[in-house]
């Protein structure tokens, strides 16, 4: 079982007339495999994955694993539903297409109860007990919050669920599950507090901002997983600006027109019931993006 943490992309997916650009998606992950990205996310919220058709959603796995191959950078694949047989299809694929680890987001709009989800996640890592797994909880998005005793429940019951994506924005979070399960690893969800959430004993993030500048996100988590606390606040505080308008919409929203800005892609669509930023937040993306140097 591999155990993924450090800098991971949580990777935009790129569309051309309403499809898949798959030339595009994989030149992408080539860009953050060479600015020292530990891992690919393929497939999460940030690759809008809600909308993507199942077999949409596996060729994005495959591609993924197709680049990585050969390099350092580990696949960990968005393996999330609201259904838990349809999330354990998902995962089969990602293990049978070679990724490292998986990454599975709360069940969303059902709203079910912590058994409910112990359950959900029991079943998925049951059905691929050989591949590292990651709960990801973002409660702003489900409507759903994996409570700290669940997550141990889980950890302590299912040998390869070894962490948690954290997306609630709480550091107290982090402190109440490393000081019952100090060998579990938090990845933060939210690009705004990486540095915060690895000083207080997280083992990296998950990124939407590194779509964008991968050398900066990539340095910032491995001087702080170092030790380096000085030169990686420096960097989170550099990219603040960046981080809080990369939200100004809905994510991944802002994120794929600031690709779009950078020249990064060639076009600027979304799946419905996603749109195009307002003028004025692409106004205040244009803005913010020029202090940063983009390559």
């Amino acid at each position: 079982m591999t155990i993924v943490t450090g800098a991971t992309t949580a990777i935009i997916t790129p569309f051309k007339n309403g499809n898949l650009d798959e030339q595009m998606y994989a030149t992408l992950i080539k860009r953050q495999i060479d600015n020292g990205i530990d891992a690919i996310c393929p497939v999460g919220t940030t690759g809008e994955s809600a909308t993507l058709t199942h077999d949409e959603h596996n060729r994005c796995i495959d591609i993924a694993v197709e680049v990585a191959k050969g390099t350092k950078v580990k696949v960990l694949a968005g393996a999330g539903s609201n259904s838990t047989n349809e999330a354990i299809s998902i995962a089969k694929h990602a293990q049978k297409a070679g990724v490292d680890a998986i990454f599975s987001v709360s069940p969303y709009y059902n709203k079910p109860s912590q058994e409910g989800l112990y359950q959900h996640y029991k079943a998925i890592a049951n059905a691929v007990p050989d591949l590292g797994f990651m709960l990801y909880n973002v409660p702003g998005r489900t409507g759903v919050d994996i409570l700290a005793d669940t997550v141990i429940r889980l950890f302590d019951d299912c040998e390869n669920i070894y962490g948690i994506k954290e997306a609630t924005g709480s550091l107290e979070r982090v402190t109440q599950l490393l000081s019952q399960r100090p060998e579990l690893k938090v990845l933060s969800g939210e690009d705004a507090i990486d540095f915060s959430m690895i000083a207080n004993g997280a083992a990296g993030f998950t990124s939407v901002t590194a779509n964008l500048v991968p050398n900066l996100k990539s340095k910032l988590a491995h001087e702080a997983l170092a030790g380096n606390f000085d030169a990686a606040r420096k960097i989170n505080n550099s990219l603040y600006q960046l981080n809080s308008v990369l939200f100004c919409e809905s994510n991944p929203i802002a994120i794929k027109a600031a690709m779009y800005i950078a020249g990064l892609i060639d076009t600027l669509e979304y799946r419905l019931p996603l749109t195009a930023p307002s003028k004025e937040n692409m106004k205040l993306l244009e803005s913010v993006m020029k202090n940063y140097s983009i390559v």
